[in-house]
């Protein structure tokens, strides 16, 4: 694997305890490669997650951030009716993030279901705040932090991080252990599900111990809405077999079905 890489390890922003791995996910919120990695990484959280720690690290390319800032202050103080901007969503998760990194994993997964249902342009001040509600964050507290300097430093951290690590593929995955002098290992695109459990158990130095999968149901309450191919990867199933379950569960009225060009997703009710 030609794209695998050693690095160094930054500065530590996550708390590490009790968990010996540290991923860096690199991602542009909107490519589409993005959205085909998804079902990588929740699988891996799902069965994996008691060894590591994530963050995503935002990689969209970087225009006129400070300009652009003053343009969001204007637009939340009723200067202009809305903006619309390709680095907007990437702030607007940023915003979202200083409620909480969950938060901000809700607000990213929510982003793309938006683009994958064409919903609205996602590039959009207005879309970005009907985001924000879909997902129940403070309004308040988005608002403003929409517009603050901690959101646009938070991105650009981000894109600090990606210069130092010489990412230049994404997605792109980085690994850590615990020991701070030891090498990071960077993964540059996408590789099989089975790629990533080797990384980490050689990692480890150990067998890895996997959590059983949750329920189709279960699994929607943690993340609501999922593509069939994402349940037929995430439970080894065929996508025919897949959408047998799903119909199922649509038949008793837990999910509904959403026909987009791109995909079919499934959505808690």
């Amino acid at each position: 694997m030609n794209n695998i890489q050693m690095l160094q390890e930054p500065t530590p922003t996550i708390s590490t305890a009790n968990k010996p791995i540290e991923l860096y996910i690199f991602v542009d919120p909107l490519c589409p490669e993005a959205f085909s990695m998804q079902a990588t990484l929740r699988k891996l959280q799902l069965e994996y997650n008691h060894y590591f720690t994530w963050r995503f690290v935002l990689s969209t390319e970087l225009t006129s951030l400070n300009c652009l800032s003053k343009r969001v202050k204007g637009c939340i103080s009723g200067i202009e009716l809305d903006i619309n901007h390709p680095v907007l969503p990437s702030i607007a998760i940023k915003a979202a993030e200083l409620q909480g990194k969950r938060a901000g994993a809700r607000y990213l997964s929510k982003l793309q279901e938006y683009v994958l249902l064409s919903h609205q342009d996602v590039n959009s001040y207005a879309t970005l705040l009907k985001i924000a509600e879909d997902v129940q964050l403070d309004m308040n507290e988005f608002t403003v932090d929409f517009g603050s300097k901690e959101a646009a430093r938070a991105f650009q951290c981000d894109l600090y991080i990606k210069r130092e690590m010489e990412v230049d593929e994404v997605p792109s995955i980085v690994f850590f252990n615990e020991c701070i002098e030891d090498e990071g290992l960077k993964v540059s695109g996408s590789y099989s599900y089975e790629v990533y459990e080797h990384i980490l158990q050689e990692m480890l130095n150990e067998q890895l111990v996997r959590h059983p999968l949750p329920s189709i149901e279960d699994l929607f309450s943690k993340f609501h809405t999922l593509s069939t191919n994402e349940i037929a990867f995430i439970y080894s199933l065929t996508e025919q077999a897949a959408e047998r379950e799903l119909k199922k569960r649509m038949l008793q009225q837990k999910i509904e079905r959403i026909q987009t060009t791109h995909a079919t997703l499934w959505r808690l009710k």
